[in-house]
């Protein structure tokens, strides 16, 4: 194995766990309405709680996607350079989505205003669905192939790539976020929070099962290999268990298959691209591919090299944040609002 396939693997990798972090983080962004009933009067107190199961982790959880995009840009500079500017529009609306997400989960307590919290509610809500929904709709264009040409530029627009296989992945994307969110509020809370968590698991997955496995049979059977039907069996059998442990409300379980769940799905979408890296539809020839899109050889050497280092100290220490904030989480921790009052004096 080259380091060019090394290194396709190593940015599915950061990929694979950029969605299974930050998936619950949209999951719990896209569900706190639903949670946090503003007709009840603990309302504020349950989105509080919600909030806080992520309060900890979310901001280390986008880091993945950081390092992923560094490393897609030095290690394949061509497929960066044609991804980013064929897919410029929608990747800018997901920038924009996870900046309103930052601040509004940021400033969201510093103000202790309802009118505050409620504008700062609908920023998570939509710096949550939004990425979830374009993510799904993104890697299934690069999956499916775009128009790339002789210069390696995507003649496609932004309504090319709302075909019906993409809007079928935004919506696997968003339904299987929503569901992993749920499983894991179910996992981090406590009380009624927790209670309300399970019920909404249960229903969520549901309709995630028919909605994720059309998609990842649909991958398989237009762009598939071989060996990657074991992933379409895998993350198939993931959500099924998921629908039986969320009835018997075993949510550690629950959450160890959703998880399952969206490694099997990415590592389908990377898997199936392999080894193109970004395939084109106007001609086989333009497409790209691990060997025309690479770096130098001593480029990838090196960065391998930093990423033996680096590597394994970035997930202890993420594994041991995880450790030190394991507990649930109820509506008897929420202390009152101490934030800063919206009236002049």
């Amino acid at each position: 194995m080259g380091l060019q396939e090394v290194w396709f693997i190593l940015i599915a990798v950061l990929f694979i766990g950029y969605f299974v972090l930050e998936g619950f983080d949209f999951g719990v962004g896209m569900l706190m309405p639903v949670l946090g009933r503003r007709k009840d009067p603990k309302g504020d107190t349950r989105r509080r709680v919600v909030l806080n199961t992520i309060g900890p982790v979310w901001d280390g959880n986008e880091v993945w996607l950081i390092t992923g995009g560094g490393a897609l840009f030095a290690a394949f500079p061509e497929w960066y350079a044609t991804l980013f500017s064929g897919f410029y529009l929608p990747l800018l609306i997901i920038l924009v989505a996870l900046i309103v997400r930052i601040c509004a989960i940021e400033y969201r307590g510093k103000i202790d205003d309802d009118t505050w919290r409620r504008r700062c509610d609908w920023g998570i809500v939509f710096g949550s669905w939004v990425p979830a929904v374009l993510w799904g709709v993104a890697f299934a264009n690069i999956v499916r192939g775009v128009a790339i040409d002789a210069d390696k530029q995507v003649t496609s627009g932004f309504f090319d790539l709302l075909n019906p296989y993409a809007l079928l992945g935004g919506l696997t994307t968003a339904l299987v976020f929503a569901l992993h969110g749920a499983v894991f509020l179910a996992l981090k809370t406590a009380d009624e929070v927790r209670t309300d968590a399970v019920a909404l698991a249960s229903r969520l997955a549901l309709p995630t099962v028919p909605v994720a496995g059309g998609f990842v049979l649909w991958t398989q059977l237009a762009y598939g290999k071989g060996w990657t039907w074991i992933l379409v069996v895998a993350a198939a059998a993931a959500l099924l268990a998921v629908v039986a442990l969320t009835r018997a409300e075993r949510e550690g379980w629950a959450f160890l298959f959703t998880s399952v769940a969206v490694i099997g799905t990415v590592a389908l979408l990377f898997g199936s691209l392999f080894p193109n890296v970004m395939p084109s539809t106007l001609d086989a020839a333009y497409s790209l591919t691990i060997e025309n899109a690479s770096s130098s050889p001593y480029t990838l050497k090196v960065m391998t090299w930093a990423a033996a280092f680096l590597t394994p100290v970035v997930l202890i220490y993420q594994g041991w944040t995880y450790w030190v904030f394991r507990q649930r989480i109820s509506t008897k921790h929420i202390p009152p609002s101490i934030g800063l009052s919206s009236k002049r004096t």
